[in-house]
């Protein structure tokens, strides 16, 4: 082969691989662009319009392939309901405090008398927070990136000194379950039950690894905000986010509800249970009637559903559609938040 021609065989490879590249990455860009706008439009809306019909039916509840709470599958059928497409946003919990004069559970200082060993200068309002340290001996322990921060709470996600002035359309966090049944009850809508919520997540796909089927990207895309690295000290942020994203900022499922997966664990109605799926009924379960964990056996606990922006395929993979987070109900976490659902007429 000549050195000219193949000059321009390179020069052609070239053109053409930078041209699909280009068309890849301008056909990335209009779809995020046009979820940012359908985000912005619909948070501009009223409060309670954008919603999804999910239509009632049957499904295949918990896996086979997660943590022993999610067993054993079961056949359950839930009614049509409404739920928000979008998890609630800092601006929308905005509203409702202004509105209200509502002050979170973090924000208020905690009971003595829940915790009689407690130092009193230690009582003051605060919430848990994720704080690495410089290394971790194994994954084991929980505790060591967890702290309480005192001053932190849904307005000061990092503690003080942090904001939520460019985090309006982010998804609020440091809610308690109280806090989002409040929220929920103000909004004239409740929380999801666990059913609902799988049954949502699953979009009518039966029994799928992800929210969106089977593979974990489509078209090369990431469809979640989770954590990539190791965990918990290198966050390489591949998705194109450290911490919570903007809602929406993913594609929707196919009942086209956004976030099911990762960003931030969502709180639903049901008290927990590790052995409620061997005895749920069958027909729009609305969980047990108390709390047990095995691992905790007197600390009462509610469910949250969806895994966040920390799940990591070396520790939790809570973003899968069956996983589930069990958290006492006056506890504000970083990684928390929720969305709502509504009874009403189908449309």
């Amino acid at each position: 082969m000549k050195p000219a021609t193949r000059t321009s065989i390179i020069f052609v490879s070239i053109i053409v691989s930078g041209g699909a590249l280009a068309v890849k990455w301008v056909m990335r860009e209009a779809g995020r662009v046009g979820r940012e706008q359908e985000t912005r439009r619909a948070l501009r809306a009223p409060m309670g319009v954008d919603m999804a019909w999910i239509p009632g039916g049957k499904f295949t509840m918990g896996s086979n392939d997660g943590q022993l709470d999610e067993r054993p599958i079961h056949d359950v059928k839930v009614k049509g309901f409404w739920m928000d497409r979008y998890e609630v946003t800092n601006d929308q919990f905005a509203k409702f405090v202004e509105a209200t004069g509502y002050v979170t559970t973090a924000e208020q200082s905690p009971d003595p008398a829940l915790f009689p060993d407690a130092p009193k200068e230690n009582l003051v309002p605060g919430s848990v927070v994720f704080t690495p340290p410089p290394r971790v001996e194994s994954l084991n322990n929980h505790m060591q990136w967890w702290s309480y921060a005192k001053g932190a709470n849904w307005r000061h996600p990092e503690g003080p000194g942090s904001d939520i002035k460019t985090r309006g359309s982010h998804p609020v966090v440091h809610v308690s379950w109280f806090d989002c049944e409040a929220y929920a009850k103000w909004a004239g809508k409740r929380l999801p039950t666990e059913a609902e919520w799988e049954y949502a997540c699953r979009g009518g796909l039966e029994q799928n690894p992800y929210a969106w089927g089977r593979e974990r990207f489509e078209k090369g895309m990431w469809m979640m905000n989770i954590w990539q690295g190791q965990f918990p000290n290198e966050n390489l942020a591949q998705d194109g986010f450290k911490g919570t994203a903007p809602v929406g900022s993913f594609p929707r499922n196919s009942y086209g509800l956004y976030d099911m997966a990762g960003n931030v664990w969502e709180w639903v109605a049901d008290w927990y249970r590790s052995d409620y799926y061997s005895k749920s009924p069958r027909d729009n379960p609305t969980g047990p009637v108390d709390s047990f964990d095995p691992d905790e056996p007197g600390v009462q606990k509610r469910v949250g559903r969806g895994g966040s922006y920390l799940c990591s395929d070396m520790y939790c993979k809570g973003y899968r559609p069956a996983a589930r987070q069990k958290t006492s109900p006056d506890t504000g976490l970083s990684h928390t938040g929720f969305r709502c659902a509504a009874d009403a007429p189908a449309p």
